[in-house]
């Protein structure tokens, strides 16, 4: 099907070229999302006699859109999840999360607008793209977390893998120092075990020498 396009459609082609797609695919998004026409005759000469108005119009948003870029390209939103101890999610984080992440934050976002290159179903800092305007899009990052805290670890840097480890290295120190206070006490017991022995001994020969005397 041939269909003449209103605007930039992202691998398709640019405003004013007639393109030949799926027929599905222009009915169920180029023709209702406004972003194409079927290229007859009429809707042709309609364009021509409309495009200095359409090129105005994508001009006017295609500016608004870099204005909204510039605020939100590079800014991270956290999602807390719950998740295993190796950091797989129970479930996945959607386009609608994302878009609902940035709108708490005070950013205009639709979820029609996010783009996950991977589903997200694990732990951690992932980069998640807005398609701002067919020729503006910003970059930005969810912070996938279990808790606050653990978002504002992970946005530090650190994996959760690191995470793990460092928790697992933090028990096994407190299990060591648990075990050294445990024999350093054993070592005292036994010290004074050996003292009373020897004071009781002592005591034994003393009353042995009084006794003979």
């Amino acid at each position: 099907m041939h269909v003449i396009l209103l605007e930039r459609v992202s691998k398709l082609g640019q405003m004013g070229e007639v393109v030949d797609v799926k027929p599905g695919y222009a009915r169920n998004f180029l023709l209702p999302q406004g972003k194409a026409l079927s290229a007859s005759k009429a809707n042709i000469e309609a364009f021509e006699g409309r495009k200095a108005q359409l090129e105005a119009q994508n001009l006017e948003t295609k500016k608004e859109a870099e204005a909204m870029s510039e605020k939100l390209n590079g800014q991270q939103f956290i999602v807390i999840r719950s998740a295993s101890d190796a950091g797989a999610l129970y479930g996945s984080v959607t386009t609608r999360d994302a878009a609902e992440a940035a709108t708490e934050a005070g950013f205009t976002v639709d979820r029609k607008q996010v783009v996950l290159s991977a589903p997200i179903k694990e732990l951690g800092v992932h980069d998640v793209t807005v398609i701002l305007h067919p020729e503006v899009e910003a970059t930005i990052q969810l912070n996938v977390a279990r808790s606050p805290e653990e978002a504002e670890l992970q946005a530090s840097g650190k994996s959760i893998q690191e995470l793990a480890a460092e928790e697992e290295a933090a028990a096994d120190f407190e299990i060591a120092e648990l075990f050294d206070d445990i024999g350093s006490a054993a070592s005292d017991d036994e010290a004074l075990a050996e003292t009373v022995e020897a004071v009781i001994e002592d005591g034994a020969a003393d009353e042995d020498t009084t006794t003979g005397a």
